[in-house]
């Protein structure tokens, strides 16, 4: 475990080189390299423009398998426990609420400070801007139901995906064992997803180096600022959500003590910080939940893993306030149509994103792509995503813990006692 930890580590460091690196390449080429044909041709919309979005494409290739895989495994683990319906929709409703809640937190905040104002994106990207087609209420609702699950796989149409990936896992966990060579190979596929993931991942501070460059060769100097009010806006909305949202349901649902509660989860948030992975996290957020704030084992066991497949606020924080980003950088509007969409749709894309590091980034397309934002826009996002993605992963691990806390409180199974006892023991 150490080593894989180290090794992620190291990753980090890799894409924050590949990141600062790329930005001085791009300022260099930028400030210092005249136009011409090694420039322009050979460099920036050659070797720049084919590695970075090469990795686009590669992100692009693992959406639909690993929502799928990770969709089935997760409602077939809810189906698994009979005693835990209640429970599990009960979690799942909260997740769903948070998730919501994280969304509009981000839009607010990235409304407000409007980080995407000032941002000149045609000189980035000179692809057009498509809208998405206005579609009715009812036809939106009866979309969702794939006509052809294969189809919708083939094309990649998220929310038919989702559903079908749902009956499938609810009806695998019904089946029991008669289902276990299905059970089994869906299972092995998910184990593969996330290796495949982790593995592009790896390729990840060259693909950032070279958009990143390609950026900054085009764009100069004067677009860092907008991206820093970028990462204003995500890691104010991260805060709210934690600090506030999250504490205010706690006090609301338990009648806790939120900084006592703060203080002891302190140590999961620090190591999910450390290793980006919310997945990773797991044994410890279950020990903790168990020993020191109270919460029984059989619960926490069964909601902070579903939580770490289908509860990605932070990363909702970050999809809500990249939309903001890019449309106010693309001079589009969204009006509210356009931003209710964005709340459902990323509330729907967090239940199918894997707990592993910057896999955000692979859900953020099918974000843009809802309300017609170029998924290009993901290439200037994507240089400074790693930063913001350890901060992500020790939000979503709080409210996977928030979550798991009230709904075992109001099932009879938190133990007050422990909560402050321990609390005593700690000082």
């Amino acid at each position: 475990m150490g080593g894989k930890e180290k090794k992620k580590l190291g990753l980090t460091t890799k894409i924050f080189i590949g990141l600062l690196v790329g930005l001085v390449v791009g300022v260099i080429f930028n400030l210092a390299i005249p136009h011409g044909y090694i420039r322009d041709t050979i460099f920036v919309e050659g070797i720049f423009y084919v590695i970075g979005n090469g990795f686009i494409r590669l992100m692009k290739m693992l959406v639909v398998p690993l929502v799928f895989c990770s969709l089935v495994c997760g409602a077939s683990a809810i189906g698994d426990t009979k005693a835990l319906g209640k429970v599990g929709g009960k979690t799942i409703g909260f997740y769903l609420c948070t998730t919501a809640l994280a969304v509009t937190v981000a839009i607010t905040v990235a409304t407000i400070i409007r980080p995407g104002l000032g941002l000149d994106m045609a000189s980035i990207e000179a692809s057009e801007v498509t809208t998405a087609e206005a579609t009715s209420a009812a036809d939106t609702i009866l979309n969702i139901i794939p006509e052809n699950p294969v189809k919708s796989l083939a094309d990649g149409t998220m929310l038919q995906i989702i559903l079908f990936a749902l009956i499938v896992g609810i009806l695998l966990a019904k089946m029991g064992d008669r289902a276990n060579l299905i059970s089994n190979f869906v299972n092995q596929m998910n184990d593969l997803m996330m290796e495949m993931t982790l593995l592009v991942m790896n390729l990840a501070p060259i693909g950032v180096f070279c958009m990143i460059a390609r950026t900054f060769s085009n764009l100069g100097f004067n677009a860092f600022l907008p991206l820093l009010k970028y990462m204003g806006s995500v890691v104010i909305g991260l805060a709210l959500q934690c600090f506030v949202v999250y504490m205010v349901l706690l006090v609301v649902f338990t009648r806790l003590n939120p900084m006592v509660f703060l203080k002891k989860f302190f140590p999961v948030m620090a190591f999910a910080f450390s290793t980006s992975t919310s997945n990773a996290t797991i044994p410890m957020n279950i020990d903790t939940l168990d020993e020191k704030i109270g919460v029984s084992r059989k619960i926490a066991s069964f909601t902070i893993p579903l939580g770490a497949t289908i509860n990605m606020d932070g990363t909702s924080i970050m999809q809500g306030c990249a939309v903001v980003f890019a449309a106010q950088a693309y001079g589009m509007h969204l009006g509210l149509k356009g931003y209710l969409t964005v709340i459902a749709t990323a509330t729907l894309a967090s239940i199918g994103t894997a707990g592993i590091p910057s896999v955000g980034l692979v859900t953020l397309s099918m974000v843009f792509t809802s309300v017609g934002i170029p998924v290009e826009a993901i290439g200037l996002i994507m240089g400074i995503d790693r930063i913001l993605d350890m901060l992500r992963t020790a939000v979503n691990i709080t409210g996977d813990a928030v979550c798991t806390t009230i709904v075992a409180a109001q099932n009879g199974d938190l133990d007050k006692e422990v909560f402050y006892r321990a609390d005593v023991a700690g000082e």
